[in-house]
């Protein structure tokens, strides 16, 4: 598919679309807890952070050997700059995902492992279906060496980022799934 194609094709609502470096098409149904869950990550950051921060939502971000990421959340360095129209992973201070029926695995092991890896400072798994958030602090070359679990429910959850700011996750707010449309 070409990028004109690509740029001029009108995909079906409800689903995220990721291109991926060997030009394949990946298609992944949108959640509305996902979306919402997404919107009220960005509130949280907003009201942390200030509504000029720089956080980004399913944008490229640029990591070594074409292993490049559009995590569903990012929190940038206040001096990140992008270049080529994207920024680096140099640049990140947090990246979330937020964990969707057929992503688990990926979210849980493989952008742990990658995260971790990369020297992402803190990396946060929210799931709605779990109704809960794994911390993920002090990167390795494996994964990372510290993960704290909280549940949804339990109050605000402060965390620190590298340059010193805070961002804080309002667990009380994270939206469920409704038993009745829950499709895992």
């Amino acid at each position: 598919m070409s990028v004109d194609a690509i740029v001029h094709t009108e995909f079906p609502r409800g689903y995220t679309v990721l291109f991926g470096a060997d030009g394949k098409v990946i298609m992944t149904p949108q959640s509305e807890e996902h979306s919402s869950t997404i919107r009220s990550m960005q509130i949280d950051s907003a009201a942390a952070l200030g509504r000029h921060a720089k956080v980004t939502s399913d944008v490229y971000i640029d990591f070594p050997a074409d292993e490049n990421s559009a995590p569903d959340l990012a929190i940038l360095r206040v001096d990140a700059r992008r270049e080529s129209k994207r920024y680096s992973f140099e640049d990140v201070l947090l990246i979330s995902e937020v964990v969707f029926t057929s992503s688990a695995r990926k979210d849980y092991d493989d952008c742990t492992a990658k995260y971790g890896r990369y020297g992402i400072p803190v990396y946060l798994v929210v799931d709605p279906y779990a109704r809960e958030v794994v911390l993920h602090t002090e990167p390795t070359a494996n994964g990372y060496s510290t993960a704290h679990t909280r549940a949804y429910g339990t109050g605000k959850l402060p965390i620190a980022l590298a340059d010193g700011r805070t961002f804080t996750l309002d667990l009380d707010e994270l939206p469920v799934p409704d038993p009745d449309t829950d499709t895992r």
